[in-house]
């Protein structure tokens, strides 16, 4: 992705992506020191994009010891869709996602919807003291939502939403946030606010760590039209809550080109490219060598691998997916355990904001 699109220089995503490096080794040997704060816009089911980009990763590192915060921000939705009536229904569905995925609801791995924590949400006001109109302007991430939602007119809470997603990320004290390269300005904003807070009301003391990027090691999934990222929204994806048939019936229609001979070559030929590494994510194997062994089968032969791999990767998470459908009070009880601890860490941020705000009363 080009610099102007992503708006983060080549020098700063060394940094970040050294950073990360680093982090990962200490996440290694001291799990319990961090808190990962993620989560998902409750705008849909996930599909399997989310799944190799983040839901693996998400496991990975809950069965680390690494304290887990999944947070499905609904209040976020309102930003840029009018589905409000579907969103209790998507946010049961996000939990389903997770929970097939292999996310265990744990004393240290909790899932709740931030409309649901009204003392983090209340971090928004002096939040947004910290930060100028000019600084919200720049964001390119904001720009590109903008862009890819098609409003003509922008609300207050779109423009925002970098302040909002400071305070998921800091009421809970999360030092750590996986992000691809395209959320860095995000995460940027949230460390010049947790800065400039400490700076500003606890200078001696910080009451905010600086969260740190987790950058993601699974490169960026495209569509099955090979030219846009995966997504719902713009009907390339294939759902984890697809059949078996309806995932084939999708590959089937993916697109590739009209060389017969198979070659993994990103640059040139990104569509056949993207189902090779759909292929490999599946199986483990480098792409390189699946094409090889397809060789002069073609289109035909490579959409094939990719239908029995993705399917047989996905089993086991359609039956438990199946199963936990069924069981509509265990998916609420996992969200009502999760707005409750979830609470009390906030309740306990917010006494400590007051305290160094002198808003003590």
């Amino acid at each position: 992705m080009a610099e102007e699109q992503t708006g983060v220089s080549s020098a700063t995503y060394e940094a970040a992506l050294e950073r990360s490096r680093k982090l990962e080794a200490d996440i290694a040997a001291h799990p319990e020191r961090h808190r990962v704060l993620t989560g998902d816009r409750p705008t849909g089911r996930l599909h399997i994009g989310h799944y190799f980009g983040s839901l693996q990763n998400r496991v990975r590192l809950a069965n680390a010891g690494v304290p887990t915060c999944i947070l499905i921000a609904d209040y976020q939705v309102l930003t840029d869709h009018d589905a409000f009536s579907e969103i209790s229904q998507n946010t049961k569905q996000l939990v389903i996602d997770y929970l097939a995925a292999g996310i265990k609801p744990s004393e240290k791995v909790i899932i709740f919807p931030h409309s649901y924590i009204p003392e983090a949400n209340q971090l928004m006001l002096p939040f947004l003291t910290l930060v100028s109109n000019a600084e919200l302007n720049r964001n390119p991430t904001v720009k590109e939502e903008i862009q890819a939602a098609g409003l003509k007119s922008v609300n207050a809470g779109m423009y925002t939403y970098p302040v909002h997603q400071a305070c998921d990320i800091l009421f809970c004290k999360g030092d750590i946030v996986p992000v691809g390269k395209d959320q860095l300005p995000h995460l940027e904003i949230t460390r010049t606010i947790a800065r400039r807070f400490n700076e500003k009301f606890s200078p001696d003391t910080p009451v905010f760590p600086e969260p740190q990027a987790l950058l993601s090691k699974t490169p960026s999934i495209m569509g099955l039209d090979g030219c846009q990222k995966m997504s719902k929204s713009r009907g390339n994806a294939i759902m984890l809550s697809a059949s078996e048939d309806e995932t084939a019936a999708l590959i089937k229609k993916a697109k590739t080109d009209a060389d017969r001979h198979i070659t993994y070559d990103p640059v040139n030929r990104p569509e056949v490219a993207n189902l090779l590494m759909l292929i490999s994510l599946c199986t483990g194997d480098e792409p390189q060598s699946i094409a090889e062994r397809i060789g002069d089968g073609g289109g035909g032969m490579l959409k094939k691998i990719l239908t029995e791999s993705l399917n047989e990767a996905l089993r086991p998470l359609r039956a438990e997916r199946k199963r936990l459908e069924s069981d509509p009070a265990y998916i609420r009880s996992v969200l009502l355990d999760g707005v409750e601890r979830a609470r009390a860490m906030a309740v306990e941020t917010l006494q400590e904001v007051r305290r160094v705000m002198n808003m003590v009363i």
